[in-house]
């Protein structure tokens, strides 16, 4: 039931975003791992459409801000107002009302902004005037910022970028797929053409699913060797946090079931481990130097990090059947 509902949300998704498949299939991933995307790319690529079409294909509530250097604290948690019929302050919610938030062009507003995005993004609940609300769940930021044009930008903080769970670029399109959108636009917008194939109960219960795949042994140990790797690194200054491997473990999981399996392979480590990774580093100054991106460390740290070996993912496989055996006999 699950791979068939994996394959409809893609492929009414790909209706709106064409041959772009992979990054699709990382944003589910990351959503169905309950996380935060970050996508960091140039104008026109189809960013806020990305969005659009999951809030559609999930069936979940869509608000979009866009952030400007004047957009305020309160227009994204909410805000207190006096109300003289009832003699009391009321609370109005703001942006984050909702399931799915796009923010575009998060790094042209304000740090104290962009910061009152950081509880409800970890815990998903607003704090105003020391009163804490609920919000809709699930809740969802997809944030968009372009790395290029950094006029007039405010760089996200080291502690807000370990919110998003993974950064991600879309990337240009083939010259065909180019073609097809042409093609495919001339009479009406492929977003119209987006259909409902998921609710939240869905969501919920797919999520749930995700906290019962099987991590052996030995692909913990291979996700903590490779995130300590990154802080050992010559050129890193700062490396993968401890947050950055459960998220790891989350991803990972949410890969395994994007297979159809109950237990995460280092396959399903090394896909993701990169759009995990790569923004929760920090380089020193010479790496800028001499030209080295995070891509390019990481690179070297999978390299110099043996993966377990094929017997391992075969005691993995097994431990899940078996697993399974007995919650169906505990049911």
């Amino acid at each position: 039931m699950i791979i068939k509902k994996n394959e409809q949300i893609i492929r009414e998704v790909s209706k709106a975003i064409v041959g772009k498949d992979d990054v699709i299939r990382k944003v589910l991933m990351t959503i169905y791992a309950g996380g935060n995307v970050l996508l960091e790319d140039a104008p026109g690529v189809g960013k806020t459409t990305l969005a659009l079409a999951f809030s559609r294909a999930l069936g979940l509530d869509f608000r979009r801000v866009q952030f400007t250097p004047d957009t305020m604290p309160s227009d994204i948690t909410g805000f207190s107002m006096y109300n003289r019929q009832t003699d009391s302050f009321e609370f109005k919610m703001g942006a984050v009302n909702c399931n799915l938030l796009l923010g575009d062009e998060i790094n042209r507003t304000s740090a104290k902004t962009q910061a009152a995005l950081l509880e409800v993004m970890e815990e998903q609940r607003v704090t105003v005037d020391g009163v804490t609300h609920s919000i809709p769940k699930p809740f969802i930021v997809i944030a968009t910022q372009n790395p290029v044009g950094s006029a007039g930008t405010q760089p996200l903080p080291d502690s807000q970028l370990d919110r998003f769970m993974v950064r991600l670029s879309i990337g240009y399109p083939s010259h065909d797929m180019q073609v097809k959108m042409i093609e495919d636009q001339l009479e009406a917008s492929p977003l119209d053409s987006v259909q409902e194939v998921a609710t939240r109960d869905d969501l919920f219960m797919i999520q749930h699913y995700l906290t019962t795949v099987r991590v052996s042994r030995e692909i913990m140990d291979y996700i903590v060797r490779l995130c300590e790797a990154t802080r050992e690194m010559p050129l890193v200054q700062q490396g993968v946090s401890p947050r950055g491997v459960l998220t790891l473990v989350r991803m990972a999981r949410a890969s395994a079931v994007l297979g159809d399996r109950d237990y995460v392979t280092p396959d399903d480590v090394l896909l993701v481990f990169k759009d995990v990774c790569a923004h929760r580093m920090v380089l020193r100054s010479q790496a800028r130097i001499d030209g080295v991106t995070a891509f390019d460390v990481l690179d070297e740290v999978v390299a110099a990090t043996p993966a377990p070996t094929l017997g391992s993912r075969m005691d993995a496989r097994a431990g899940s059947v078996a697993s399974g055996r007995g919650a169906h006999a505990a049911r």
